[in-house]
């Protein structure tokens, strides 16, 4: 704890900041009995972009998965602080939303005000120390995040009465301010004080305190991605410019050292104050002793990853630092922890950090195959589990035919189709009732492939043939976006779907060598196509991108530039999620007041059984046929070219059942010419 004569100054001056800096800043300083030249390691311990993974189980597929969940994190944080028994446990954010355990609580049967969120239970439970709020937090609203967060924002359109259950440590947020008082939304920083035991000059143990000072970061684009939430309520700020000013106030206030909860990525491109990943430029502030990063959902440190931004100038990612500070990145949905185990040294004024002595990595929860679940956390979310697990098997209707996004890069749209149908029958019922104006103009929907392997070999959508329930429309429409309208003319369609082809690398039909085609670093959820009998198109995979589309033709003739049409797409790709030309809000005609899950269920409520003729068989691209000289490669979950063929699929064939990278992945060939 700080000395009592710091405590009283910090409450006496509360009210009198010209002078507060001046008698704070010492109190840092006050470390009775800790002699100069005492060490000390203090280790930061880091999870991220949980997305509400809180047991190791697929409520998609109704399965226990092994290589996710908080419970498996739990033991490494375990094993991580018998390691280092000075830490911090710290999150940082994009934590309530993304199974159906957080649609559960935040939708279906909300939670009430006393009770806690069931994440929230088990940080409880893990002692955590603080955490950072990241952009997929916001997505039920801002009234369900003050409940859930025990917070009281003052803001337009949330009741505050009595203070919510929430975690029993401090949330910090400085870059997102409420629009009606101009303050932050969250408290923008905390102080931790924390007991630690340190080894003197002469060996021996010294008790000690450091005061760890925390401060959060989220990306300022949340305002486009959740702009039916968010707009009007409150307003962002760039984070380098928010670090400016809340880290010297830190350190005046006696943080011995600040660590960055920054949810956004690193881009070394020129500083914007409504970038996305914004990281990189909050390294170069000074002040900051150790950045945890998240929101990318990768692995840094990593020698071995190819990512562009772990390549950037000042990125070491063997040691782990950027721009010289520490800095981790632990992967997503409990995958990893990060640690950040800080060498430590006091020279009687002041603890400072030995950054070549600082040691940061980031700890898998597999080790081979295995992994170990902490036997602590299963139980305290039991109830919460079960009542999901009864929530997702509630059936709505049938499929002649298994819809999978197992080959959807290559053409497959058995799971893309009856999304786009549904999202389409619900935006022209929509117009016709309220905007008779828009009623003659003919409408599209545009969806992708939101589950592609990104995050492992069992990350792809897949529905058996048979009964659909519920938890098959979430495999099928993984977030909880809400459906939104395009008005857009047809130059804009091509460009839109340009923007989508740069899924694909530029392949050389004349390299004998083999080629991948698809650009890991696009994400599969920005692979936006259509589904209509009425559009057809070609992508020309031998051209750069940006001059892939060919032969766009709508009912038979070349489509017109000036051709309007209404678009079904959701909030964040109309808001400008992903960077698609014009789409940035201007164009949205419709912010409908239903998500495209629901929609989606609803549609298949009223269909019933669906057959792979009706729903899961209109492709409107092709690959513009071109022979090469070499193999054209791409991966996959192996033993699957069996749904290739019943999707039409004649020119894929498995390659080998692993494709040597070991991580269960097959390679496949296609034949481009075919």
């Amino acid at each position: 704890m700080p000395s009592p004569l710091c405590h009283g100054l910090a409450m006496l001056l509360r009210h009198c900041p010209l002078i507060l800096t001046v008698l704070i800043a010492g109190c840092a300083a006050v470390q009775p009995g800790v002699p100069a030249g005492t060490q000390a390691t203090l280790a930061l311990l880091e999870t991220t972009d949980l997305h509400g993974n809180v047991v190791s189980y697929d409520y998609y597929k109704l399965a226990p998965d092994a290589s996710l969940g908080l419970e498996r994190t739990a033991a490494l944080i375990a094993q991580a602080r018998a390691e280092y028994p000075n830490n911090v446990l710290l999150d940082n954010g994009d934590t309530i939303q993304g199974t159906a355990l957080s649609d559960y609580q935040a939708v279906v049967k909300r939670l009430g005000c006393g009770e806690t969120l069931a994440i929230y239970k088990v940080f409880n439970a893990l002692g955590y120390d603080g955490a950072g709020v990241g952009n997929h937090d916001f997505n039920y609203g801002l009234d369900y995040l003050n409940q859930v967060s025990g917070s009281q924002f003052d803001v337009a359109g949330v009741e505050n009465g009595q203070r919510c259950a929430g975690p029993n440590f401090p949330q910090v947020l400085a870059n997102v301010y409420s629009a009606k008082t101009k303050e932050p939304l969250f408290r923008p920083y905390a102080i931790i004080d924390k007991r630690i035991v340190a080894t003197g000059p002469d060996g021996k143990p010294v008790p000690a305190t450091i005061r760890v000072g925390i401060i959060g970061f989220t990306p300022p684009t949340i305002l486009t991605w959740d702009k039916r939430h968010l707009e009007g309520k409150v307003y962002t700020e760039g984070v380098r410019e928010t670090a400016e000013r809340y880290v010297p106030k830190l350190r005046a206030e006696g943080a011995d050292i600040v660590v960055a909860i920054s949810h956004a990525g690193l881009d070394a491109s020129a500083y914007s104050p409504t970038m996305e990943n914004g990281s990189w430029h909050l390294s170069r502030v000074p002040g900051i002793d150790a950045l945890l990063i998240g929101h990318s959902h990768q692995v840094f440190p990593n020698p071995a990853s190819k990512v562009p931004q772990f390549d950037l100038p000042g990125v070491d990612k063997v040691k782990g630092t950027v721009n010289g500070v520490p800095t981790v990145m632990a992967d997503l949905w409990g995958k990893h922890l990060g640690v950040v185990a800080l060498a430590l040294r006091w020279d009687g004024k002041a603890w400072t950090v030995d950054r070549e002595r600082t040691k940061v990595e980031a700890r898998p929860i597999r080790t081979g195959k295995e992994s170990v679940a902490h036997p602590a956390v299963a139980p305290l979310v039991a109830l919460e589990h079960a009542a999901t697990i009864d929530y997702v098997k509630t059936p709505i209707g049938s499929t002649d035919f298994r819809m999978s996004t197992y080959f959807a890069d290559v053409g497959d749209v058995s799971a893309i189709q009856v999304v786009n149908q549904a999202q389409a029958a619900y935006l022209a019922e929509y117009v016709k009732t309220n905007l008779p104006q828009y009623a003659q103009l003919p409408v599209l929907s545009l969806s992708s492939p939101f589950k592609s392997g990104s995050a492992g070999v069992t990350d792809y959508t897949d529905v058996q043939a048979g009964p659909i329930a519920l938890n098959n429309a979430a495999d099928l429409y993984l977030y909880p976006n809400a459906l939104y309208g395009v008005k857009i003319d047809g130059a804009g369609l091509a460009a839109w779907l340009e923007k989508a082809a740069g899924r694909f690398n530029t392949i050389d039909p004349r390299r004998t060598a083999p080629q991948e085609l698809v650009n890991a670093q696009f994400a599969g959820f920005n692979f936006d196509m259509p589904t209509s009998p009425d559009l057809r198109y070609e992508i020309d995979v031998t051209q750069p991108p940006g001059q892939r589309i060919r032969n766009l033709r709508w009912r038979g003739g070349p489509l017109a530039p000036g051709q309007e049409f209404l678009v079904a797409t959701n909030n964040y790709r109309a808001s400008g999620g992903g960077g698609f030309p014009g789409l940035d809000g201007s164009r949205t005609v419709v912010a409908a007041p239903d998500n495209n899950r629901d929609v989606l269920i609803a549609y298949l409520r009223k269909q019933g059984a669906l057959t792979r003729a009706a729903n899961g068989a209109a492709r409107s691209w092709r690959f513009t046929p071109v022979s090469t000289q070499g193999p054209v490669v791409f991966h996959s979950a192996p033993g699957k070219e069996a749904l290739a063929r019943a999707a039409g699929l004649d020119n894929v064939r498995e390659l080998r059942t692993d494709d040597g990278g070991g991580k269960g992945y097959a390679l496949y060939g296609i034949d481009l010419g075919r």
